[in-house]
């Protein structure tokens, strides 16, 4: 590095700061809307929309109305949606049977998106906290312990009535060990084999979730409960990279690491030490902080936002989960005009 750098004042890096047009030719990262993907709720019913109080400017919508968002969305250049359900209580139970109904919510809504667009990517979350009663990701035991195998054998079920309905990725979400293997050798065998995997490889027992629990209605499930036998512990970045190598040789196409911002070092080792597609998820808690500061005044809304998620992409994301997805594409199109 100090044979490429010379001595002040001969060196001044502020000379190529100081007009838009040269900080411009030597920006290094760049955001585009074909880096997002925008997480939307559905749930049963038509024409219903129902604002989430903990996420300004989010609402969970039925099938019908979500039609006229993705329209919007493909207008501005997102290349694809998240599908999160919001399953009523009276369809939850201890073995999350509803998760892997052919007829489900998540099964109708991809065979209607992908009637109408079928060039918008489609990835559904596979994960069984929506359809449990206890509001875990997965099967339990007696003593409340999440059970792994068993509940693998569930998400593969998921997994497959998902594919059959349309969807292009498959997110299992869950961090049991061995599902992505499973999960693969299940979509092969059905013939499923442009199905991709977005393998949430790297996802931390973070205090960042709570709105999206709110928005499913998983908080009141879980109650008191936890989830660190199975997601992985904030303090932990070796760890990250055995879930990744794992993943990876089980057949993911590509990996995830949630939350976002407070992990970008992880993303970072990633990137580097693998090279494979690394997608980020800027959780709830950093759409809910942003947007609460905002409200009072105390930030600039789309200058922070926008701040972020470049930020994110300078650290290694070649794709980001964003509830900003939607204002941020339309902002970056008014910019490029």
């Amino acid at each position: 590095m100090t044979s490429e750098t010379g001595k002040f004042p001969r060196t001044r890096m502020r000379r190529m700061r100081r007009d838009d047009f040269s900080r411009r030719l030597m920006r290094e990262t760049r955001l585009t809307a074909d880096d997002l993907i925008q997480p939307v709720f559905v749930m049963e019913g038509k024409n219903r929309s129902e604002p989430i109080p903990s996420m300004p400017g989010i609402s969970r919508v039925t099938p019908d109305l979500l039609l006229k968002q993705a329209e919007k969305l493909l207008k501005l250049g997102v290349p694809a949606i998240a599908l999160f359900p919001v399953v009523p209580a009276s369809k939850k139970d201890t073995k999350a049977k509803e998760a892997y109904n052919p007829k489900g919510l998540v099964p109708h809504t991809v065979s209607t998106l992908k009637k109408k667009f079928p060039e918008l990517g489609v990835i559904t979350d596979i994960a069984l906290d929506p359809y449990t009663s206890h509001g875990q990701d997965g099967l339990i035991d007696g003593t409340g312990y999440v059970l792994n195998d068993a509940t693998v054998t569930v998400l593969v079920r998921q997994a497959l009535s998902h594919a059959e309905a349309g969807a292009d990725v498959v997110a299992p979400s869950d961090m049991m060990d061995g599902r992505i293997g499973a999960i693969r050798d299940a979509l092969e065998k059905a013939g499923h084999v442009h199905t991709r995997i977005l393998a949430y490889a790297a996802k931390y027992a973070s205090n960042f979730y709570g709105p999206f629990r709110d928005a499913v209605g998983s908080a009141a499930n879980l109650g008191q409960g936890n989830k660190y036998s199975y997601q992985m512990d904030p303090a932990n970045a070796n760890e990250a990279l055995r879930e990744v190598a794992l993943d990876i040789e089980e057949g993911a196409d590509m990996v995830m690491v949630k939350p976002g911002m407070p992990y970008l070092d992880i993303v970072r080792s990633v990137k580097d030490r693998f090279g494979v597609p690394t997608f980020v998820y800027q959780v709830s808690g950093e759409y809910a902080m942003l947007m609460a500061a905002a409200k009072n005044g105390w930030l600039d809304e789309r200058a922070c936002m926008l701040e972020s998620l470049l930020c994110i992409k300078r650290a290694g994301a070649d794709a980001i989960l964003t509830y900003f997805a939607e204002r941020a594409a339309g902002w970056l199109k008014e910019g490029a005009r």
